[in-house]
């Protein structure tokens, strides 16, 4: 690598919009997020799952065939 090239990597505190925050490495010292971990519907198990039939499902309905 070269040097002065590059930029000086530090630790960064996070902070999200719900009011989670914590240490990372970035070139920045401050970052503002507006979804975390403690926040996302998929980390958090709130995530709603769309049950989509398959081929051979919709089939089977559709002739009426159990």
């Amino acid at each position: 690598m070269k040097k002065g090239i590059h930029p000086e990597y530090k630790e960064a505190t996070v902070t999200c919009a719900c009011g989670n925050t914590f240490k990372t490495g970035s070139t920045k010292d401050e970052l503002r997020v507006e979804i975390c971990s403690e926040c996302h519907p998929f980390f958090t198990g709130r995530q709603k799952f769309v049950e989509r039939g398959g081929r051979v499902e919709k089939f089977k309905k559709k002739y009426n065939i159990d």
